[in-house]
């Protein structure tokens, strides 16, 4: 798996979860769809992944309509279907339906020309961990900042 820089991040998603697991799949997308995407006009920020039917989908992610389409230019709100092994798929759905847990977009980066998705099985925090979070956060730049000016 060899990442390039990330055409697309969520970076808010690991303030709001935590990361359990993460899987990568393939995107079906249109022409003009991976047109917008390789110009870094997407946005991940409210998206996450239902299945449904035994197939998993990206719903709720924003891609920009291609600024050289024409009236065959994509739906910027539609559903993507996500490109998964049967297996895969199955484990997902038992870990979603039966520990209340949630599927979220990381990031979406190319593979050999191909779009793929980095998404996480997530389990969502609370505020009083979102807090501690930032307080350990904040601490480490403290100590961080006294090693560096000696």
């Amino acid at each position: 798996m060899s990442q390039d820089k990330p055409l697309a991040q969520n970076r808010k998603v690991r303030h709001d979860y935590e990361i359990l697991e993460t899987y990568e799949a393939g995107m079906v997308l249109t022409g003009t769809e991976i047109k917008s995407i390789r110009k870094g006009k997407m946005n991940l920020k409210d998206g996450f992944i239902s299945i449904r039917d035994g197939e998993a989908w990206l719903k709720q992610v924003h891609i920009s309509p291609y600024d050289h389409g024409n009236i065959f230019n994509h739906d910027p709100e539609r559903d993507r279907k996500l490109l998964l092994h049967k297996k895969e798929i199955q484990t997902l759905h038992r870990e979603v339906q039966q520990n209340r847990m949630t599927l979220v977009p990381l990031k979406v980066y190319l593979v050999r020309g191909r779009a793929k998705l980095l998404f996480g099985l997530a389990r969502g925090k609370n505020k009083y961990d979102k807090r501690h979070a930032l307080k350990d956060q904040q601490a480490k730049r403290d100590i961080d900042r006294a090693l560096k000016i000696r």
